[in-house]
């Protein structure tokens, strides 16, 4: 019995070893710090505080754009479907996990079994049979299958986390872009409205000075043109309003409440600033990247289960229990019965499967490194994109600012030399085409501007968070 114990403490030591590699991280090939080109001479203006602790209702500032997110994260189904995928793969590693530990059971039975005397004239008759047991199974891990399985399992759950975090960052900035988008959308359709109005305003003119000969035929032609013309935007933008409102539907999985879809302006208080120079491994606490090392350590682990498949796997089984003919005898004095039942299986012929095995896992980390390096470069793009946006952006729309300026003054001027008589009315008309034009793309350069800001919070890692601080 002394052998025996000392037999099973030698095992438990033995059981330390694991065939799984050493994990390293790979080489991200980042630069040290995120400075974007017009801070390179000016270090003072380098950011301390990663976008990630920049919660988004902090980011957010407009009340209505924060109840929809706030809705989103309550209803949509991806981010439900990404949040009962973390459910699952939490129970897959506590399955993977129970099988490091012994497995006992007790179970109880009572048979009765008859023997005709024509099979066994000896042992003729019924005979009944109580048990009472207690059993033991466990698997020695030696080599560290078990565990591997299990860190594997383990790695995969937070990688689901990760992926969790990575739809909530994803959907985050999916309704804030789509609300922007039906803001600017809908300020094209009340540009669009306007502009109508001084069209068919311009037109009845026209009309009256060609009725008593004044305005010619052409001048006419023109004003009708540019009033159907107008008419055709009115309606595409009517189109993408709806199709915008049936997008944030979507996304909220549910309507969405008429109040909170009202026309804002796209002024500078929408976003909050989004610090712009960063310690380039800041970039590990984007989601995706902590979902692709996480993937990278599970198939690590992998190839050490893979690997402690070639040795020999040691089970231990027991009971101790009672067994007794009468009900009143079953736990007797003479009716205790025990049994242990070492066993081991060595693989000796399996046609190259486990080698295959072997092989595969090795593969598969090979694909693992690369998909971490893919999401590395990935994120250096998206960062790099967006501060190369916020560097140009704001000259640009400054710019169309002062393009629309010129062209209000433009329009005035073309209007009043054309109602003294001093000017033709096509000057007037592309003086109206230029005005609208000018309009139209100040909306959408501003647009542009703030998506950009909210795809650069994304990649910098922000919007998972609501105003807690990140742990």
């Amino acid at each position: 019995m002394n052998k025996s114990a000392l037999t099973l403490a030698l095992a438990v030591t033995l059981a330390g070893c694991s065939l799984t590699p050493d994990y390293e991280r790979p080489e991200s090939g980042m630069p040290e710090r995120w400075v974007p080109a017009a801070l390179q001479a000016d270090t003072g203006k380098v950011a301390s505080i990663p976008a990630a602790e920049l919660g988004w209702q902090a980011f957010f500032r407009d009340d209505h754009l924060r109840q929809l997110i706030g809705i989103a994260l309550e209803n949509n189904h991806d981010l439900r479907i990404a949040t009962l995928n973390v459910e699952a793969f939490r129970a897959q590693y506590r399955i993977q996990r129970a099988d490091i530990f012994p497995g006992v059971s007790a179970d109880a039975a009572m048979s009765r079994t008859h023997t005709p005397e024509a099979v066994n004239p000896l042992a003729a008759g019924t005979n009944t049979q109580y048990s009472a047991t207690l059993g033991l199974s466990w698997e020695l891990d030696l080599f560290g299958r078990v565990r591997s399985l299990r860190d594997q399992a383990l790695e995969q759950y937070f990688a689901s986390e990760a992926a969790q975090r990575s739809a909530k960052i994803s959907l985050v900035s999916a309704v804030a872009n789509a609300w922007l988008t039906l803001q600017a959308d809908q300020a094209l359709l009340k540009v669009s409205q306007d502009t109508l109005k001084t069209y068919e305003e311009s037109l009845t003119l026209t009309q009256r000075s060609f009725d008593v000969g004044v305005a010619s035929a052409l001048e006419l032609s023109q004003a009708k043109t540019a009033v159907e013309s107008t008419r055709g935007a009115l309606s595409a933008y009517t189109r993408l309003v709806a199709q915008d409102r049936n997008a944030l539907t979507q996304l909220l999985g549910g309507p969405v409440p008429a109040e909170l879809l009202e026309a804002s302006s796209l002024g500078d208080d929408l976003l909050a600033e989004v610090p712009a120079g960063l310690p380039s491994d800041l970039l590990q606490n984007r989601p995706d990247i902590l979902q692709a090392e996480h993937q990278l350590r599970a198939a690590n682990a992998n190839i050490g289960a893979a690997r402690a498949a070639f040795f020999p796997r040691i089970g231990l089984t027991g009971a101790l229990g009672f067994a007794s003919g009468e009900l009143s005898d079953l736990f007797g004095s003479n009716s205790d019965y025990w049994s242990f039942t070492p066993s081991i299986s060595v693989p000796i012929f399996n046609a190259g499967r486990l080698r295959a095995n072997r092989d595969y896992a090795e593969v598969a980390k090979n694909i693992q490194v690369a998909q971490y390096e893919k999401a590395i470069q990935v994120g250096f793009r998206e960062v790099a994109d967006g501060l190369a946006a916020r560097a140009t952006y704001s000259d640009q729309v400054q710019a169309q600012q002062n393009l629309l300026e010129a062209s209000e003054e433009y329009y005035r001027l073309a209007e009043r030399r054309y109602r003294g008589g001093v000017d033709s009315y096509l000057n007037l008309l592309v003086a109206q085409r230029q005005l609208f034009a000018a309009r139209q793309q100040l909306i959408g350069d501003r647009l542009a501007q703030l998506v950009s800001e909210v795809n650069l919070y994304k990649a910098l890692g922000g919007g998972w968070l609501a105003d807690e601080p990140q742990s």
